[in-house]
């Protein structure tokens, strides 16, 4: 099993003052803390897409390609790539140029987003969500295939035997399709045979084996192998000396960035005993002491028909950097469980 962290860099406000820190600085911690996630023995790193003040990773594969020039073997993925709202052909070239920097680490998570800010930046239609996914999946899987691309669609000008370049040094960068909790997103992935990242942040795991099932048997009527179709899982997670210490760094930050959210969402406000609920052995954050989280996620697994990829996001927590580097070790000794 694959061990790692997902982030969105987020801005770390003061608790006292709520001043926001130098994006300059943050960014410096960043690509120094997936320095440090390399140096323990992570497996992956990834880096979100957003288009708000909140966060600094609209423009991941930049930041990914800074992180791949002090690495040597964690690989470096989108978590997720906002494709609805994207250019195929940009998409493709930023992650090939990623993968010869790296020289081969390079992976992509793509999926529709669960933020809207990209569609009136970009000047798209938000009504055509679904269908500029899917158009665009279709394109960013014709181009990986083929270096000279032929194909039309409705939302963009045809490709007429135009090349693409360049070439990454894998044969195929892994493209992973992220879901949240439509049957017809686990149902596709399923059926073009794509890896599947499964973003569960709230409620508890076990209740996504009826989608995950829908997604390994469509992917066998479809013809695909079974280590084909790998499932990963990735959670609100933070992994401190006790399980106390992790639960009581984590939440008032979480409560602050639930508060924020649900403004916009209608969510009410975070309260700590719900929090602790999803701490317990059903719940689906996974955050406590390392050999504590490491059960939690052999259960998870079980629970999912087995997965292969597990990632942590915890920089929505408004943790200073001394502690994510801290928990980035912690996560290290749970991977040693499975190894």
């Amino acid at each position: 099993m694959e061990i790692g962290v997902d982030s969105f860099i987020a801005a770390r406000r003061d608790p006292g003052s709520g001043h926001v820190g130098k994006a300059s600085e943050a960014l410096r911690e960043f690509i120094s803390r997936i320095e440090y996630a390399d140096e323990v023995g992570l497996d992956v790193f990834g880096v979100g897409e957003h288009h708000r003040e909140e966060f600094l990773d609209s423009a991941p594969a930049i930041v990914l390609a800074a992180a791949a020039a002090r690495t040597k073997r964690i690989r470096l993925t989108s978590a997720v790539t906002v494709l609805s709202a994207a250019d195929p052909v940009r998409v493709f070239q930023n992650f090939a140029t990623l993968d010869l920097i790296s020289q081969g680490r390079a992976e992509m998570v793509v999926g529709r987003g669960s933020f809207i800010e990209a569609f009136p930046l970009f000047g798209l239609n938000l009504e055509d969500y679904d269908s500029l996914f899917e158009e665009n999946l279709d394109l960013l899987l014709n181009i990986r295939e083929h270096t000279h691309v032929h194909w039309s669609g409705k939302h963009r000008a045809p490709l007429t035997g135009q090349g693409v370049f360049p070439r990454p040094l894998q044969e195929k960068i892994p493209i992973w399709l992220g879901v949240g909790g439509t049957p017809e997103s686990f149902a596709r992935a399923g059926a073009l045979g794509l890896p599947l990242m499964v973003a569960v942040i709230g409620g508890e795991t076990h209740r996504f084996r009826p989608l995950v099932d829908l997604y390994r048997e469509t992917g066998r009527r479809a013809g695909y192998p079974e280590d084909q179709l790998k499932v990963g899982l990735h959670s609100f997670g933070y992994v401190a000396r006790s399980s106390a210490e992790a639960a009581d760094d984590f939440f008032p930050g979480y409560a602050l960035w639930v508060g924020t959210m649900g403004k916009e969402r209608g969510w009410p406000p975070a309260s700590r005993r719900q929090f602790d609920a999803q701490l317990g052995p059903r719940g689906a954050y996974l955050i406590g002491e390392p050999s504590e989280v490491a059960e939690k996620i052999a259960r998870h697994s079980e629970a999912l028909g087995g997965i292969s990829r597990v990632t942590f996001q915890m920089d929505i927590a408004n943790l200073s950097d001394a502690k994510l580097r801290g928990s980035i070790e912690m996560i290290a000794q749970v991977a040693s469980h499975f190894r």
